[in-house]
C-alpha cells in the first residue's frame, strides 16, 4: 500500500505545488491507511528525540548532540507550528529573528542554519515530511577575515612562562601535531609511541587517524609523566588529587589564563591547529598532506585554517611575476 502511495505521489509532483502535494499525501494517508493521524500524534519534541537518537547511532559525539538539541529546541519553541506543517517563510523569519534577539554574527546564524537543515533532511528522508523547508534556504554568506596565529616570538614567550611542566607538553603537542583539543583529552599514555613520535587520535565521527610530534615535545612529555604518582590511564590530568582527566574546558582555561598573564590576545588550543597548518604550507607541505595531518575530508575545510603568510605571498610575486 505504501509503495502504491508513494508511486502516485511521486507521479503528481510535475503537476502540483508543495502545499497540494502534502494535502493529497495527507488525504491518501487518511483514505488508506490512516498513517496521518498516527503522525498527528507524534509531538514536534517526540521528532527532535528521534532525530538526536538517529544521530548518536551516526556516531556523533556529544557535545554535537547537545547542540544540535539546544538550536532545535529554540526553534521549536519560537515557531509552535506542528513539524509536518513549518514553512520555508517561518523558517527564514525565525533566522532572521534570532539574529536579532542575540545580536550574533552571520556566521553564528548559518551555524544555527545548518543544524535545523540537518534536522529537516532527516526528517525527510524518514518520510515524516514530504519537502524539507529548508532547501530554498541557503547558505548565509559572511566576510572571512583573515584569522590570526600565534606567532614565533609569542610561542616561545607561552612556553617560557608556563607554571608547570604538564601545560608545557600539552602546548607542545598542540602546536607539532595540530590535534583538536577533544583529541588531546582523549589521549591515554599507551597512545604515546615515544620511540616513533607518534601517535594514534580519533577524531571527528570517531575517525581513526595517526598524527606525529617534535624531539621537544618527547622531551616535556616524559618530564611532565615522570612527576606523575597517580594511576590514571589519561596522558593529561587534574593537577589536584584524585587527578582525574583533565577535561576541554580545563585545558581552554588554563591556555586562555596563561595567553592573558603575558597580554598575548586571543590564545585558545584550535589557534595552536591554525597555526600549525599555516607553517607546514608556509615552508611547502602539500595541502593534501596537511588534510590528512589534521583529520579533514574535504580539502576546503584545510583550506579556510591554513592562512598563507602575506610577506611570502609577496616575496613569490617578485619572484614569479614582477
Amino acid at each position: 500500500m505504501e509503495e502504491k502511495i508513494v508511486s502516485i505521489l511521486s507521479e503528481m509532483a510535475e503537476y502540483l505545488s508543495i502545499p497540494q502535494m502534502k494535502k493529497l499525501q495527507e488525504v491518501m494517508l487518511n483514505a488508506f491507511s490512516g498513517e496521518a493521524e498516527k503522525q498527528k500524534d507524534v509531538s514536534n519534541l517526540d521528532y527532535l528525540t528521534m532525530f538526536l537518537e538517529a544521530k548518536r547511532v551516526e556516531g556523533c559525539s556529544e557535545r554535537t548532540i547537545r547542540y544540535y538539541q539546544t538550536t532545535i529546541e529554540k526553534m521549536i519553541g519560537h515557531i509552535q507550528t506542528p513539524i509536518r506543517k513549518v514553512t520555508t517563510e517561518e523558517m527564514r523569519s525565525f533566522l532572521s529573528e534570532y539574529q536579532e534577539w542575540n545580536h550574533c554574527s552571520k556566521v553564528t546564524v548559518d551555524n544555527i542554519r545548518r543544524n535545523i537543515s540537518s534536522f529537516f533532511s532527516w526528517l525527510e528522508e524518514e518520510n515524516h515530511i514530504l519537502k524539507s523547508p529548508m532547501r530554498r534556504i541557503h547558505k548565509i554568506k559572511t566576510n572571512q577575515p583573515v584569522k590570526e596565529i600565534i606567532t614565533d616570538e609569542d610561542i616561545e614567550r607561552l612556553r617560557d612562562h608556563c607554571p608547570c611542566i604538564r601545560d608545557l607538553a600539552m602546548i607542545d603537542l598542540l602546536y607539532s601535531t595540530g590535534m583538536r583539543v577533544g583529541e588531546l583529552v582523549n589521549l591515554n599514555i599507551s597512545d604515546i609511541d615515544f620511540e616513533a613520535r607518534e601517535c594514534v587520535v580519533f577524531g571527528k565521527g570517531g575517525k581513526e587517524r595517526r598524527v606525529y610530534f617534535d624531539a621537544k615535545s618527547k622531551l616535556h612529555l616524559q618530564a611532565y609523566l615522570d612527576t606523575r604518582t597517580d594511576d590514571n590511564e589519561a596522558l593529561f590530568v587534574t593537577l589536584d588529587a584524585p587527578h582525574n582527566r583533565l577535561k576541554i574546558s580545563g585545558v581552554e582555561i588554563r591556555m586562555r589564563s596563561l595567553g592573558r598573564s603575558l597580554n598575548i590576545t586571543k590564545i585558545h588550543p584550535h589557534k595552536f591547529r591554525r597555526t600549525m597548518a599555516t607553517r607546514a604550507i608556509d615552508k611547502g607541505m602539500p595541502i593534501e598532506q596537511v588534510q590528512k595531518i589534521l583529520g579533514h575530508s574535504q580539502i576546503d575545510t584545510t583550506m579556510q585554517y591554513a592562512m598563507v603568510n602575506q610577506s611570502n605571498v609577496k616575496a613569490s610575486h617578485k619572484k614569479y611575476i614582477s
